[in-house]
C-alpha cells in the first residue's frame, strides 16, 4: 500500500514545505507514494505568487484539483479559475504557469491510471 491509511485529521498537522524556485508557493503533503510523484496535497499560493520559473507543466500522471479558496490565473490561457472550481488533467496535458494575485489554496490528488 503506497499511501498510508489516515482517518480525519486537520490538514494543518502536516508540515509546510516551501518550494525553493517559486517564492510564495508551498504544499502540505497529506499522503505520498515514496517511489513516484503520486500524492495528495494542499497547494498554497501566497498573494502575488508567480510560478513562471516552473514554466508550463506536463507530467505522466493524472491530477485532480479543487480550488478551496482564492483564485489562480493560467498565464498560457489568460483565464482565472476561482474557489469552487475543479479540474481533471490527464497525463500529457499542458497547464500553467500561474499567478495568484490574491492567493489560492488547492486540494490536489495525483495518481496513475489506465
Amino acid at each position: 500500500m503506497p499511501k498510508q491509511e489516515l482517518e480525519f485529521t486537520p490538514y494543518t498537522n502536516f508540515e509546510v514545505e516551501h518550494f525553493e524556485n517559486v517564492k510564495g508557493l508551498s504544499q502540505r503533503v497529506i499522503a505520498k507514494d515514496p517511489e513516484s510523484e503520486v500524492a495528495t496535497r494542499i497547494l498554497q499560493f501566497e498573494p502575488d505568487t508567480d510560478t513562471s520559473p516552473n514554466g508550463v507543466q506536463i507530467h505522466d500522471f493524472w491530477e485532480e484539483l479543487y480550488i478551496i479558496e482564492g483564485s489562480v490565473i493560467d498565464l498560457e490561457l489568460n483565464e482565472e479559475f476561482t474557489a469552487g472550481m475543479v479540474a481533471t488533467r490527464p497525463p500529457g496535458m499542458k497547464h500553467g504557469p500561474w499567478k495568484a494575485p490574491n492567493g489560492c489554496k488547492i486540494f490536489e490528488v495525483r495518481y496513475y491510471g489506465k
